[in-house]
């Protein structure tokens, strides 16, 4: 910690400065956040239309899940639904994911963002550092991995074998290298946040 009469070198501020370059970055993720919530209405409105019997909604549907069977299906089935279903949980999950990035890594990278009592601040974000961030992170590719297995067991008469295989495999990847995060986190000495 510098002595109170010592100010920083021109070089020292630069570098402390150049955290503001990933200001755009955060903002192309707010960017990013907006396509996925324009996306998560649109498969809505579709599903919503299907089920009161539009057929074109319901080819759309069928084609973006990656469903097989398109001749024989009428009319929305529980399979279908289901897939929808899980694919509008993956895009709430992967916004949720972007939100840490978002807010937690402007918070931590960049500037505070005082907001300690604002009524609607984010519970972990009181403890929010780059390693809580990382184990957070984790745990939430891993919730995404996982509605991405599920919705290929559900549909996996429309996969081939290897890439079952290999979706389980990558998934199993993520859960060991988050458990192994989430271990070195736990390992580490872990400091009180200073106000």
């Amino acid at each position: 910690m510098p002595l109170p009469h010592q100010r920083p070198s021109p070089v020292s501020r630069l570098i402390f400065a150049s955290r503001w370059l990933q200001l755009p970055l955060y903002l192309g993720l707010i960017a990013a956040q907006g396509v996925y919530v324009f996306h998560f209405w649109v498969e809505l409105v579709h599903l919503l239309e299907a089920a009161f019997g539009n057929p074109h909604s319901l080819e759309i549907l069928v084609r973006n899940i990656g469903y097989s069977e398109t001749a024989e299906i009428k009319s929305l089935n529980e399979t279908i639904i289901m897939l929808v279903v899980l694919g509008l949980i993956d895009v709430v999950m992967i916004s949720n994911l972007l939100i840490m990035v978002i807010v937690g890594g402007y918070e931590t990278f960049v500037s505070r963002m005082h907001l300690h009592n604002h009524p609607d601040q984010p519970e972990w974000l009181d403890h929010v550092n780059a390693s809580v961030l990382k184990v957070k992170l984790g745990t939430a590719i891993i919730g995404i991995s996982s509605i991405h297995l599920l919705k290929t067991f559900i549909n996996a008469a429309n996969y081939d074998v290897k890439v079952l295989m290999w979706q389980t495999i990558i998934h199993i990847v993520f859960l060991l290298s988050a458990m192994a995060i989430a271990y070195t986190d736990k390992l580490l000495p872990h400091h009180t946040p200073h106000d």
